[in-house]
C-alpha cells in the first residue's frame, strides 16, 4: 500500500488552479494511468484559454462545489457527486463560475 497526503504533494506549475498528480504510471500496474486532484477557485478556468485534450480517457468526480464545463458546442453543469468521462482526444474546458472552490478527483487512463 502507498499512502499520499495531498498536502505533501507539490502542485503542478499552472496559473490560478492547483493540480496535483498523486499517482503516476510508475505507481500503477501496467503504467497506464495517472490519478490526482484539482482545485479550481472561483473564476478559475482550465485551460486558461481555449480548450485542452490529452491522449488518455479522463474520468472525474466533483467532490466539492460546482463547475461549468464544455466539449465542442455542448456545456455541462457538474456539482458535488457528479462524475464524467471525457474520451481521449476530445477537446474540453472547465470554468468555476461559483462562489467556492471546486475540487475534482481525476484519473487519466491510456487506452
Amino acid at each position: 500500500m502507498i499512502i499520499v497526503s495531498t498536502d505533501s504533494v507539490k502542485a503542478d506549475d499552472r496559473p490560478i488552479v492547483s493540480l496535483k498528480t498523486l499517482f503516476t504510471d510508475e505507481h500503477i500496474a501496467g503504467g497506464n494511468a495517472k490519478f490526482g486532484v484539482i482545485t479550481i477557485p472561483p473564476e478559475g478556468r482550465v485551460p486558461l484559454n481555449g480548450t485542452g485534450s490529452h491522449d488518455e480517457d479522463e474520468y472525474s468526480i466533483v467532490i466539492k462545489g460546482s463547475i461549468l464545463s464544455g466539449t465542442g458546442d455542448q456545456e455541462y453543469r457538474m456539482k458535488s457527486g457528479d462524475a464524467s468521462l471525457i474520451p481521449a482526444g476530445e477537446a474540453h474546458w472547465a470554468y468555476n463560475d461559483g462562489e467556492e472552490d471546486c475540487e475534482i478527483v481525476w484519473v487519466l487512463v491510456k487506452r
